[in-house]
Protein backbone atom coordinates (compact mmCIF):
# COMPACT_ATOMS: atom_id res chain seq x y z
CA UNK A 1 0.00 0.00 0.00
CA UNK A 2 1.42 3.40 -0.98
CA UNK A 3 2.06 5.78 1.90
CA UNK A 4 -0.49 8.26 0.54
CA UNK A 5 -3.18 5.56 0.59
CA UNK A 6 -2.65 4.50 4.22
CA UNK A 7 -5.42 6.03 6.40
CA UNK A 8 -3.26 6.63 9.45
CA UNK A 9 -5.67 9.30 10.71
CA UNK A 10 -8.28 6.60 11.33
CA UNK A 11 -6.14 5.02 14.07
CA UNK A 12 -7.30 5.94 17.57
CA UNK A 13 -5.44 5.92 20.90
CA UNK A 14 -6.16 6.92 24.50
CA UNK A 15 -5.93 10.67 25.22
CA UNK A 16 -2.36 11.92 25.31
CA UNK A 17 -1.05 9.59 22.62
CA UNK A 18 -0.68 9.96 18.87
CA UNK A 19 -0.05 7.62 15.93
CA UNK A 20 1.99 8.46 12.86
CA UNK A 21 3.17 6.52 9.84
CA UNK A 22 6.82 5.66 10.52
CA UNK A 23 7.77 3.59 7.44
CA UNK A 24 6.02 1.96 4.49
CA UNK A 25 6.70 -0.01 1.33
CA UNK A 26 7.40 -3.32 3.11
CA UNK A 27 5.08 -6.00 1.76
CA UNK A 28 3.79 -8.25 4.57
CA UNK A 29 5.81 -6.52 7.32
CA UNK A 30 5.59 -8.70 10.42
CA UNK A 31 8.16 -9.54 13.13
CA UNK A 32 10.58 -6.81 14.19
CA UNK A 33 14.01 -6.74 15.82
CA UNK A 34 16.06 -3.67 16.71
CA UNK A 35 19.86 -3.46 16.68
CA UNK A 36 21.87 -1.29 19.12
CA UNK A 37 22.69 0.99 16.17
CA UNK A 38 18.98 1.67 15.69
CA UNK A 39 18.44 -0.40 12.55
CA UNK A 40 15.03 -2.08 12.55
CA UNK A 41 14.89 -5.51 10.91
CA UNK A 42 11.53 -6.73 9.64
CA UNK A 43 10.60 -10.30 8.69
CA UNK A 44 7.78 -11.43 6.40
CA UNK A 45 5.86 -14.54 5.45
CA UNK A 46 4.77 -14.47 1.83
CA UNK A 47 7.13 -12.20 -0.13
CA UNK A 48 10.14 -13.98 1.35
CA UNK A 49 11.87 -10.67 2.04
CA UNK A 50 13.71 -9.37 5.07
CA UNK A 51 13.91 -5.60 5.39
CA UNK A 52 16.20 -3.19 7.19
CA UNK A 53 14.80 0.23 8.10
CA UNK A 54 17.45 2.88 8.65
CA UNK A 55 16.48 6.14 10.34
CA UNK A 56 18.48 9.05 8.91
CA UNK A 57 17.73 12.51 10.29
CA UNK A 58 14.12 11.60 10.95
CA UNK A 59 13.56 9.97 7.57
CA UNK A 60 13.35 6.22 7.15
CA UNK A 61 15.07 4.35 4.34
CA UNK A 62 13.85 0.82 3.64
CA UNK A 63 16.36 -1.70 2.28
CA UNK A 64 15.70 -5.27 1.14
CA UNK A 65 18.55 -7.25 2.69
CA UNK A 66 17.30 -10.74 1.78
CA UNK A 67 14.73 -12.03 -0.68
CA UNK A 68 13.41 -15.29 -2.01
CA UNK A 69 13.45 -16.91 1.43
CA UNK A 70 10.88 -19.41 2.70
CA UNK A 71 8.63 -17.67 5.24
CA UNK A 72 11.38 -15.59 6.93
CA UNK A 73 9.11 -14.39 9.72
CA UNK A 74 11.45 -14.59 12.74
CA UNK A 75 14.24 -12.04 13.22
CA UNK A 76 16.69 -11.59 16.11
CA UNK A 77 19.79 -9.40 16.36
CA UNK A 78 22.78 -10.44 18.47
CA UNK A 79 26.38 -9.21 18.59
CA UNK A 80 26.40 -7.73 15.10
CA UNK A 81 24.62 -10.68 13.50
CA UNK A 82 21.07 -10.98 12.26
CA UNK A 83 19.37 -14.34 12.83
CA UNK A 84 16.52 -15.18 10.46
CA UNK A 85 14.10 -18.05 11.01
CA UNK A 86 12.59 -19.52 7.86
CA UNK A 87 10.08 -22.34 7.78
CA UNK A 88 12.56 -25.16 8.38
CA UNK A 89 15.88 -23.50 9.17
CA UNK A 90 17.61 -20.68 10.99
CA UNK A 91 20.41 -18.70 9.36
CA UNK A 92 22.79 -15.99 10.52
CA UNK A 93 24.00 -12.91 8.64
CA UNK A 94 27.27 -11.89 10.26
CA UNK A 95 28.47 -8.28 10.58
CA UNK A 96 25.45 -7.27 8.54
CA UNK A 97 25.57 -3.57 9.35
CA UNK A 98 29.00 -3.16 7.78
CA UNK A 99 27.20 -2.75 4.44
CA UNK A 100 23.43 -3.11 4.34
CA UNK A 101 23.46 -2.53 0.59
CA UNK A 102 25.59 -5.64 0.12
CA UNK A 103 24.58 -8.09 2.88
CA UNK A 104 26.79 -11.10 3.60
CA UNK A 105 25.91 -14.62 2.55
CA UNK A 106 23.92 -16.40 5.27
CA UNK A 107 25.45 -19.05 7.50
CA UNK A 108 23.08 -21.91 8.32
CA UNK A 109 22.77 -22.27 12.09
CA UNK A 110 20.17 -25.06 12.27
CA UNK A 111 18.28 -26.79 9.46
CA UNK A 112 16.46 -29.72 11.06
CA UNK A 113 13.08 -28.08 11.68
CA UNK A 114 9.75 -29.46 10.39
CA UNK A 115 8.71 -28.45 6.89
CA UNK A 116 4.96 -28.20 7.50
CA UNK A 117 3.49 -25.08 5.90
CA UNK A 118 0.48 -24.79 8.23
CA UNK A 119 1.53 -22.67 11.24
CA UNK A 120 5.12 -23.34 10.19
CA UNK A 121 6.53 -19.82 10.24
CA UNK A 122 8.56 -18.95 13.31
CA UNK A 123 8.48 -16.10 15.81
CA UNK A 124 11.85 -15.87 17.52
CA UNK A 125 13.20 -14.27 20.68
CA UNK A 126 16.70 -14.20 22.20
CA UNK A 127 16.97 -15.34 25.82
CA UNK A 128 18.02 -12.70 28.38
CA UNK A 129 21.45 -14.35 28.76
CA UNK A 130 21.94 -14.38 24.98
CA UNK A 131 22.60 -18.12 24.86
CA UNK A 132 19.34 -19.41 23.35
CA UNK A 133 16.91 -18.68 20.55
CA UNK A 134 13.34 -19.37 21.65
CA UNK A 135 10.64 -20.01 19.05
CA UNK A 136 7.51 -22.06 18.42
CA UNK A 137 6.79 -25.09 16.26
CA UNK A 138 3.10 -24.79 15.48
CA UNK A 139 0.58 -27.55 14.97
CA UNK A 140 0.44 -28.72 11.33
CA UNK A 141 -3.37 -28.43 11.20
CA UNK A 142 -6.31 -26.66 12.79
CA UNK A 143 -6.86 -29.49 15.27
CA UNK A 144 -4.97 -32.78 15.38
CA UNK A 145 -2.90 -35.01 17.62
CA UNK A 146 0.44 -33.83 16.34
CA UNK A 147 3.91 -35.37 16.55
CA UNK A 148 5.75 -34.60 19.80
CA UNK A 149 7.87 -32.09 17.90
CA UNK A 150 4.85 -29.87 17.13
CA UNK A 151 2.62 -27.53 19.16
CA UNK A 152 5.65 -26.65 21.26
CA UNK A 153 7.83 -23.81 22.46
CA UNK A 154 11.45 -24.79 21.93
CA UNK A 155 14.87 -23.27 22.42
CA UNK A 156 18.07 -23.66 20.43
CA UNK A 157 21.41 -23.54 22.25
CA UNK A 158 23.54 -21.26 20.08
CA UNK A 159 26.76 -22.93 21.22
CA UNK A 160 25.90 -26.63 21.10
CA UNK A 161 23.09 -26.34 18.49
CA UNK A 162 20.96 -28.63 20.67
CA UNK A 163 17.21 -28.08 20.34
CA UNK A 164 15.07 -28.78 23.40
CA UNK A 165 11.38 -28.51 24.18
CA UNK A 166 10.39 -25.94 26.79
CA UNK A 167 6.59 -26.29 26.72
CA UNK A 168 3.97 -28.44 24.98
CA UNK A 169 0.29 -28.13 24.10
CA UNK A 170 0.79 -24.74 22.44
CA UNK A 171 -1.25 -24.68 19.23
CA UNK A 172 0.28 -21.68 17.47
CA UNK A 173 2.24 -18.98 19.26
CA UNK A 174 3.28 -16.05 17.09
CA UNK A 175 4.54 -13.76 19.83
CA UNK A 176 6.64 -14.03 22.97
CA UNK A 177 8.78 -11.93 25.29
CA UNK A 178 10.71 -12.28 28.53
CA UNK A 179 9.46 -10.43 31.60
CA UNK A 180 12.01 -7.67 32.30
CA UNK A 181 12.14 -8.49 36.04
CA UNK A 182 11.39 -12.19 36.49
CA UNK A 183 12.88 -13.25 33.12
CA UNK A 184 9.97 -15.68 32.66
CA UNK A 185 8.86 -16.28 29.09
CA UNK A 186 5.36 -15.05 28.27
CA UNK A 187 3.67 -15.86 24.97
CA UNK A 188 0.47 -15.51 23.00
CA UNK A 189 -1.35 -18.57 21.66
CA UNK A 190 -3.95 -18.79 18.90
CA UNK A 191 -6.91 -21.04 19.69
CA UNK A 192 -8.44 -23.55 17.28
CA UNK A 193 -10.93 -22.60 14.57
CA UNK A 194 -14.46 -23.77 13.75
CA UNK A 195 -16.00 -24.26 17.19
CA UNK A 196 -18.18 -21.12 17.18
CA UNK A 197 -17.87 -17.32 17.12
CA UNK A 198 -17.23 -17.05 20.86
CA UNK A 199 -14.99 -20.05 21.50
CA UNK A 200 -12.22 -20.71 22.09
CA UNK A 201 -10.27 -17.68 23.27
CA UNK A 202 -6.75 -16.87 22.24
CA UNK A 203 -4.63 -16.77 25.37
CA UNK A 204 -1.73 -15.08 27.12
CA UNK A 205 0.54 -17.55 28.90
CA UNK A 206 3.75 -17.69 30.89
CA UNK A 207 6.28 -20.42 31.48
CA UNK A 208 7.24 -20.77 35.12
CA UNK A 209 8.96 -24.13 34.81
CA UNK A 210 10.26 -26.41 32.10
CA UNK A 211 7.89 -29.09 30.81
CA UNK A 212 4.60 -27.22 31.10
CA UNK A 213 1.72 -28.42 28.92
CA UNK A 214 -1.01 -25.96 27.92
CA UNK A 215 -3.48 -28.57 26.71
CA UNK A 216 -3.75 -28.53 22.93
CA UNK A 217 -5.41 -30.46 21.27
CA UNK A 218 -7.33 -31.82 24.28
CA UNK A 219 -8.14 -28.62 26.16
CA UNK A 220 -8.47 -25.01 24.96
CA UNK A 221 -8.20 -21.72 26.90
CA UNK A 222 -7.55 -23.67 30.10
CA UNK A 223 -11.13 -24.79 30.70
CA UNK A 224 -12.72 -25.93 27.42
CA UNK A 225 -12.43 -29.58 26.45
CA UNK A 226 -12.24 -30.23 22.72
CA UNK A 227 -15.43 -31.86 21.44
CA UNK A 228 -13.47 -34.61 19.71
CA UNK A 229 -9.99 -34.89 21.18
CA UNK A 230 -11.06 -33.99 24.72
CA UNK A 231 -13.16 -37.08 25.30
CA UNK A 232 -12.00 -38.89 28.41
CA UNK A 233 -9.66 -36.03 29.37
CA UNK A 234 -9.84 -33.21 31.91
CA UNK A 235 -8.57 -29.65 31.62
CA UNK A 236 -7.19 -30.11 35.14
CA UNK A 237 -4.44 -32.22 33.58
CA UNK A 238 -2.94 -29.14 31.96
CA UNK A 239 -1.44 -25.76 32.80
CA UNK A 240 -3.70 -22.71 32.71
CA UNK A 241 -3.24 -19.52 30.71
CA UNK A 242 -2.60 -16.22 32.43
CA UNK A 243 -5.50 -14.57 30.61
CA UNK A 244 -8.13 -15.25 27.99
CA UNK A 245 -7.59 -12.57 25.36
CA UNK A 246 -10.66 -13.00 23.17
CA UNK A 247 -12.12 -15.45 20.64
CA UNK A 248 -10.32 -15.57 17.29
CA UNK A 249 -8.60 -12.19 17.73
CA UNK A 250 -5.37 -13.75 16.37
CA UNK A 251 -3.02 -12.49 19.08
CA UNK A 252 0.43 -12.22 17.50
CA UNK A 253 3.49 -10.19 18.55
CA UNK A 254 3.84 -8.99 22.14
CA UNK A 255 6.29 -6.90 24.14
CA UNK A 256 6.64 -5.78 27.72
CA UNK A 257 6.79 -2.01 27.85
CA UNK A 258 10.23 -1.11 29.18
CA UNK A 259 10.41 2.46 27.90
CA UNK A 260 10.15 5.68 29.90
CA UNK A 261 8.13 7.86 27.53
CA UNK A 262 4.67 6.54 28.44
CA UNK A 263 3.09 7.32 31.84
CA UNK A 264 4.46 5.37 34.81
CA UNK A 265 1.44 3.05 34.99
CA UNK A 266 2.48 1.52 31.66
CA UNK A 267 5.77 0.21 33.02
CA UNK A 268 6.17 -3.55 32.41
CA UNK A 269 2.65 -3.79 30.98
CA UNK A 270 2.23 -5.90 27.85
CA UNK A 271 1.29 -4.70 24.39
CA UNK A 272 -0.15 -7.31 22.01
CA UNK A 273 -0.81 -6.97 18.28
CA UNK A 274 -4.17 -8.54 17.49
CA UNK A 275 -4.11 -9.52 13.82
CA UNK A 276 -7.89 -9.91 13.68
CA UNK A 277 -10.36 -12.71 13.01
CA UNK A 278 -10.83 -14.27 9.59
CA UNK A 279 -13.61 -16.83 10.13
CA UNK A 280 -15.92 -15.13 12.61
CA UNK A 281 -19.36 -13.71 11.73
CA UNK A 282 -18.37 -10.27 13.02
CA UNK A 283 -14.73 -9.30 12.88
CA UNK A 284 -12.85 -8.82 16.16
CA UNK A 285 -9.27 -7.88 16.93
CA UNK A 286 -7.52 -5.67 14.39
CA UNK A 287 -6.04 -3.60 17.19
CA UNK A 288 -3.22 -3.30 19.69
CA UNK A 289 -4.20 -4.08 23.26
CA UNK A 290 -2.59 -3.35 26.59
CA UNK A 291 -2.54 -5.99 29.32
CA UNK A 292 -2.19 -4.45 32.77
CA UNK A 293 -0.16 -6.32 35.38
CA UNK A 294 -0.45 -5.87 39.13
CA UNK A 295 2.43 -5.47 41.60
CA UNK A 296 2.85 -9.25 41.76
CA UNK A 297 3.12 -9.56 37.99
CA UNK A 298 -0.33 -11.03 37.44
CA UNK A 299 -2.43 -9.99 34.44
CA UNK A 300 -5.51 -8.19 35.75
CA UNK A 301 -7.18 -6.55 32.75
CA UNK A 302 -7.00 -6.00 29.01
CA UNK A 303 -7.89 -2.79 27.21
CA UNK A 304 -7.69 -1.51 23.65
CA UNK A 305 -4.71 0.77 23.09
CA UNK A 306 -4.76 1.41 19.32
CA UNK A 307 -7.81 0.75 17.13
CA UNK A 308 -9.13 1.79 13.73
CA UNK A 309 -7.77 -0.85 11.36
CA UNK A 310 -11.29 -2.28 11.04
CA UNK A 311 -14.87 -1.06 11.35
CA UNK A 312 -16.14 -4.52 12.31
CA UNK A 313 -16.98 -5.42 8.73
CA UNK A 314 -14.03 -4.42 6.56
CA UNK A 315 -10.37 -3.78 7.31
CA UNK A 316 -7.50 -1.95 5.65
CA UNK A 317 -4.68 -3.21 7.86
CA UNK A 318 -3.74 -5.92 10.36
CA UNK A 319 -1.32 -5.39 13.27
CA UNK A 320 1.34 -8.11 13.44
CA UNK A 321 4.05 -7.13 15.94
CA UNK A 322 5.11 -4.42 18.38
CA UNK A 323 8.54 -3.03 19.25
CA UNK A 324 9.58 -0.65 22.03
CA UNK A 325 12.07 1.94 20.79
CA UNK A 326 14.95 3.52 22.75
CA UNK A 327 13.00 6.79 23.09
CA UNK A 328 10.06 4.89 24.58
CA UNK A 329 7.80 5.08 21.53
CA UNK A 330 6.01 1.93 20.39
CA UNK A 331 6.23 0.67 16.82
CA UNK A 332 3.44 -1.45 15.31
CA UNK A 333 3.95 -3.47 12.13
CA UNK A 334 1.06 -4.03 9.72
CA UNK A 335 1.34 -6.88 7.23
CA UNK A 336 -1.58 -5.75 5.05
CA UNK A 337 -0.64 -2.08 4.70
CA UNK A 338 3.02 -3.09 4.51
CA UNK A 339 3.81 -0.38 7.00
CA UNK A 340 5.05 0.44 10.48
CA UNK A 341 3.32 2.95 12.73
CA UNK A 342 4.82 4.87 15.65
CA UNK A 343 2.81 5.49 18.81
CA UNK A 344 4.12 8.22 21.10
CA UNK A 345 3.01 10.04 24.22
CA UNK A 346 2.56 13.77 23.70
CA UNK A 347 1.42 15.05 27.10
Amino acid sequence: MAAADIPTASLKTPPGFKVELWASGMANARSMALSPAGVLYVGTRFPGNVYAVVDKDGKREVKVIAKGLHRPNGVVFKNGSLYVAELSKISRYDNIEADLDHPPAPVVVFDALPKDEAHGWKFMRLSPDGNYLYFQIGTPANITVQPVTHATIVRLNLTTKILETVAQGVRNSVGMDFHPVTKELWFTNNGRDWVNDELPNDTLNRITRKGMNFGYPFCHQGDLLDLDFGRGRSCDEFDKPVMKIGPHVAALGMRFYTGKQFPAEYKNNIFIAEHGSWNRTKKVGYDVVRVVLDAKGNAVKKEVFVSGWSNGEDFWGRPADVQVMPDGALLVSDDVAGAIFRVSHVQ
